[in-house]
C-alpha cells in the first residue's frame, strides 16, 4: 500500500521549502480546528404525529450527549475528549478528535414538551418530539349544502 499526499491546490511545485514552510502551517492543529466547523449536520422533518431533528454525530457514544428543554428550546450539547498522551504512540499527525457543540431548537407550540425521545443509532442523534393531540392534522370529509 502506497501513502500518496494530498495536494490542497495552494502549494507550487517550484521550491519544495516553500511547500514545507505552507504545509506545517496549513496542517498546524490549531489553525486546522478553527477552520474546521465541528457543529453536526442537521435534518428536521415534520410527520402528521411528531416533529423529527436527527444530527450526524459519528465517533460519539450515547454518554456523550446533554439534551435539555429550557421552556421550548431544546439543546443537544455533547462533548468528547480525546486523551492528549496515548502510551507508547507518538502522533506525527492526529487529525480526528472531537471537541464539543450545542444546537438549540425552538420548538413550535403544537410540541407536546412532555413527550420528548432521543435515540442514538450508527452516528445520527434522533430525537422525536410528539405533537399535542389538538395540533394533528385530522382529516374528514365536509358536506356540500
Amino acid at each position: 500500500m502506497t501513502l500518496v499526499k494530498f495536494n490542497n491546490g495552494l502549494k507550487t511545485n517550484s521550491n519544495p521549502f516553500f511547500n514545507d514552510v505552507f504545509d506545517s502551517i496549513l496542517n498546524d492543529r490549531f489553525i486546522s480546528d478553527k477552520l474546521t466547523n465541528r457543529t453536526p449536520a442537521v435534518n428536521i422533518a415534520e410527520t402528521e404525529n411528531d416533529f423529527q431533528i436527527e444530527l450526524a454525530t459519528p465517533g460519539l457514544k450515547k454518554e456523550d450527549f446533554k439534551i435539555n428543554l429550557d421552556k421550548n428550546v431544546l439543546s443537544v450539547s455533547a462533548e468528547k475528549k480525546t486523551e492528549d498522551n496515548v502510551e507508547g504512540k507518538k502522533f506525527s499527525k492526529r487529525e480526528y478528535s472531537y471537541n464539543s457543540f450545542t444546537r438549540s431548537f425552538t420548538l413550535p407550540d403544537s410540541a407536546d414538551h412532555t413527550k420528548i425521545e432521543a435515540d442514538y443509532v450508527d452516528g445520527v442523534l434522533k430525537l422525536t418530539v410528539a405533537k399535542r393531540e389538538e395540533a394533528k392534522f385530522q382529516s374528514r370529509e365536509i358536506a356540500v349544502k
